[in-house]
């Protein structure tokens, strides 16, 4: 069996891309990148992965009249490149309900908190402003109602009582960048199952301060 081809979608600097490109360097990974796709020509991370030897591909958002036909040439991208997983690094548009159903448990995200708490934006100073004493990322299967989905992976983080937004948001970033390769990995390897909203993993052992739903 070959190894699974995936694609990742960007709009900015890629950080999170770049934690899975280093991962995919590693001779027994089981997966490759096979395109990265950006809907903002001066993304960085475009820079990034044209370095690492890996395709990339723009579909300015702004080139379109809807959400539709944007979405069906990021969708044409894709498939043309072969590309049987998306991640999601840092993708700043919100994907149709066609895309994502498309796509389904095919497609990934990464959040910075502890779902199902803090959807949405300002994650950090949120939890900071709620007094929250943990918080973390999550990586998930993506669904139609944003952040959502059968949770794959997730990080805790202890918020520190001198912490601000940029402070945390650096720490929960460190972790981001374990647990996404770690769920990239978990779904090459075959391990990840979906029954329902939940997913479930095979014979996985995870590094302290992560979180995986193991079988049985």
């Amino acid at each position: 069996m070959g190894r699974l081809k995936v694609g990742i979608l960007i709009s900015g600097r890629g950080s999170n891309m770049q934690a899975l490109i280093d991962a995919c360097r590693a001779a027994d990974a089981p997966a490759e990148i096979v395109l990265v796709l950006s809907n903002d020509p001066a993304a960085g991370g475009l820079a990034r992965a044209a370095a690492a030897g890996i395709p990339t591909a723009v579909v300015n958002h702004r080139g379109f009249a809807d959400r539709a036909s944007f979405d069906a040439a990021i969708d044409r991208g894709l498939r043309t490149a072969g590309v049987e997983l998306v991640c999601l690094a840092g993708f700043m548009r919100i994907l149709s309900n066609g895309f994502v159903a498309a796509w389904r448990d095919r497609l990934i995200n990464i959040h910075p908190s502890l779902l199902p708490a803090y959807r949405g934006l300002d994650t950090h100073g949120r939890v900071l402003a709620d007094g929250g004493r943990f918080t973390g990322c999550t990586v998930h299967f993506v669904r139609t109602e944003m952040d959502t989905g059968p949770i794959i992976a997730q990080a805790v983080v202890p918020v520190r009582p001198d912490d601000t937004p940029d402070s945390l948001s650096a720490r929960v970033l460190e972790q981001e960048h374990r647990i996404y390769p770690l769920a990239l990995r978990l779904i090459a390897e075959g391990r990840v199952r979906v029954d329902g909203e939940r997913a479930t993993i095979d014979g996985a052992a995870a590094p302290d301060t992560v979180l995986i739903n193991p079988l049985g």
